[in-house]
């Protein structure tokens, strides 16, 4: 992940977390598995969120794309959007995560994109689609979050309010 400076957030998201003293870099990030796995999140919205991964050093015994690093990304890119639909009063918790793999890679850049399926009050759904550097589609990923009020002990202490 390395350089999550270039993450591209909305204003209107940068300054909300911003009020409240949160580093909305850390928070957003892809956290520790995802960094060991190099996840790179390069945009950021609650309408789409788009992130990388390299291919090398996420294979199987084979040397395909392991899809237990696809479920990774998808699971990564979707919860972010996810926190982002919630706002700063809420965290989402993955409740269910679904891939269909289409093909497999043996090397580069993998991009993942999730959009929206379904934005609710205490869910939110999202399709995540995995390309391979060719732009071909390698999996297909929905995920399912739960979105609950933050309370005190989640790991970031997003809202003083809360």
């Amino acid at each position: 992940m390395g350089e999550q400076q270039h993450v591209k957030f909305p204003q209107e998201v940068i300054d909300e977390y911003a009020a409240l003293g949160v580093d909305i870099l850390a928070l957003f990030s892809a956290g520790h598995l995802g960094t060991r796995m190099g996840v790179d999140i390069v945009e950021a919205s609650a309408d789409r969120v788009v992130g990388t991964m390299p291919v090398e050093g996420n294979t199987q015994p084979y040397g395909l794309l392991h899809g237990g690093a696809s479920a990774v990304l998808a699971e990564t890119l979707g919860s972010v959007g996810a926190m982002l639909h919630g706002g700063s009063t809420k965290i989402a918790v993955g409740v269910d995560l679904n891939c269909t793999h289409h093909r497999g890679v043996r090397s580069g850049l993998v991009t993942g994109v999730a959009t929206p399926v379904h934005q609710g009050r205490s869910t939110a759904t999202y399709e995540i689609v995995i390309s391979d550097p060719e732009g071909r589609r390698v999996c297909t990923a929905r995920l399912t979050c739960l979105l609950r009020d933050v309370r005190a002990g989640d790991g970031a202490q997003v809202s003083s309010a809360g």
